[in-house]
């Protein structure tokens, strides 16, 4: 495959896709230790046909953002919370952690090494960065590997709202997620591949994708495809649900902050019943992809509950998303630790 150049790319029109940058971060496991940690060109990983990945799911990744800010500077939002993430994830999975401030290293190695191919600030496009980990070699029982590999690639990205954000509309599903005691606060594999059926369904349907309800009770709201939930209430709450099976989205724990100490909001993480809706006057998905996705309404059993709009997204999801979008891109005073520069 031939590498991007990145005198070729329409920085105004880029999407969400995968493209062949010139250099990789990568890593092994074997005889129990990392080595051969460094940048590569090699965007193909060579791995046995009995690696656990392949047949056991023992996979995990994350996904974070390099932004260009106004005076040219690169800098990364809280890219220490995905490598401890990560590491979470492995742990779940019997794999061995990456070292999470070797992780941020390999990050801005990456982010350093592909500086040309962050879009520049304005055109609303970040570099998007995919960490991955995965079982390898040669195993065929169910067990853990003995090696793996760490990667970690990146491709410019354009942003997420075209002509601005949109409020779009939701359907709640008939299946789980993940399981209380399963993986679902873990970024692994096997939670997204389980979300494609139910999630083309509700596309055929005519909504964006659906809501998961809690596996035990079916009554709770849980994700939203696979983004975290919020609500605003008619008396200025910020809400997001709790849950054992909810992915712990860096997003989302920026939004409640931000929503309790820069606009005075109370904030809570607790149990939001779908049959409740009427008490929120906006409502949102969040995660790294879109920052906040509007939700203009939510069907349920057959009835559609509108929130703010199904055409015009509420006032403080909008003063949130600002916020956010600001503090990412250096236009916003970040709260201390929130931002890393990348020296170039």
């Amino acid at each position: 495959m031939m590498k991007q150049a990145a005198t070729t790319i329409d920085w105004d029109n880029l999407g969400f896709d995968y493209m062949d940058l010139p250099y990789r971060f990568r890593a092994y496991y074997k005889d129990g230790e990392w080595q051969d940690a460094g940048l590569t060109e090699d965007s193909t990983l060579h791995i046995s046909e009995g690696s656990t990945a392949i047949h056991y799911g023992q996979a995990d990744f994350e996904g974070l953002k390099a932004y260009r800010t106004k005076t040219g500077e690169i800098q990364l939002f809280r890219p220490d919370r995905n490598a401890k993430r990560m590491k979470d994830s492995c742990e779940r999975l019997l794999m061995p952690a990456f070292p999470e401030d070797q992780f941020v290293d390999a990050v801005k190695e990456v982010v350093r090494a592909n500086a040309e191919f962050v879009p520049p600030y304005g055109s609303g496009g970040t570099l998007y960065l995919r960490p991955l980990m995965i079982g390898v070699g040669g195993n065929i029982g169910v067990h853990a590997a003995d090696e793996y590999i760490f990667t970690i690639f990146a491709m410019p990205v354009g942003s997420y709202f075209k002509g601005g954000m949109v409020p779009t509309n939701f359907i709640t599903s008939e299946f789980d997620r993940a399981a209380h005691k399963g993986t679902g606060q873990s970024k692994v594999g096997g939670n997204y591949a389980a979300s494609l059926l139910p999630g083309q369904a509700a596309h055929e349907n005519g909504f964006s994708d659906c809501i998961y309800l809690d596996p035990l009770t079916h009554q709770k709201i849980e994700e939203v495809g696979s983004a975290n939930f919020f609500g605003i209430t008619k008396d200025n709450r910020f809400i997001t649900p709790k849950s054992p099976s909810i992915l712990p989205s860096i997003t989302k724990y920026s939004l409640l902050w931000l929503a309790e100490n820069r606009l005075g909001l109370d904030v809570e993480e607790g149990d939001v019943y779908i049959d409740q809706l009427d008490q929120f006057a906006e409502a949102g998905a969040c995660g790294t992809a879109a920052v906040i996705s509007p939700i203009g309404g939510i069907s349920h059993n057959g009835k559609l509950h509108v929130f703010y709009s199904e055409t015009e997204v509420g006032p403080v999801t909008t003063q949130l998303y600002d916020m956010l979008t600001g503090i990412q891109f250096g236009d916003v005073e970040a709260p201390e630790g929130w931002v890393q520069k990348v020296e170039i």
